[in-house]
């Protein structure tokens, strides 16, 4: 079996119908790539946002689950800032919590990943930002990059 990347309006189909996205990977630290996406999406999106860190318990005000398996209710999307060699053991827990959704952020490919999802059932997204998809496609690009409660458009006049 061959994973052929899902299309722009796949993607905006994806995003459309989902209810809830949890991030792996999540990170309390202002600089990294996880967080930003999740100030965007509990800030401009309406879905339910939980967070999966064994490191944290806390992250924005919500909580921070040690695993998928511990992540209350249905998953939809599960979007992962994890490290290439560990997403085979993401995707397993991924099948496993029986999520629709495999989301690989930017900059992580893995094909044997996306074929193994794929063969399970999942819709496979990789290499692409939930945040800037989302924008994308709701028509919130000047969203994409600012809202995040860490950097600012406004400038500052004397």
């Amino acid at each position: 079996m061959s994973w052929t990347p899902p299309t722009a309006r796949d993607r905006q189909d994806i995003l459309s119908r989902t209810k809830s996205v949890t991030i792996v990977g999540a990170s309390a630290n202002a600089a990294r790539p996880s967080f930003f996406v999740a100030t965007y999406l509990l800030s401009a999106t309406g879905y339910r946002v939980n967070f999966v860190n064994p490191r944290l318990s806390e992250l924005l005000g919500q909580p921070v689950y040690p695993s998928l398996a511990d992540v209350p209710g249905p998953l939809d999307l599960v979007s992962v800032f994890r490290r290439h060699d560990d997403l085979p053991e993401v995707t397993e827990e991924v099948i496993g919590a029986g999520a629709r959704t495999l989301w690989l952020q930017l900059g992580l490919w893995h094909e044997p990943v996306a074929e193994r999802g794929v063969a399970a059932g999942l819709d496979v997204v990789m290499d692409r930002c939930v945040k800037i998809e989302h924008a994308r496609f709701s028509g919130g690009l000047h969203l994409a990059g600012f809202n995040t409660g860490v950097i600012s458009s406004r400038r500052r006049t004397p």
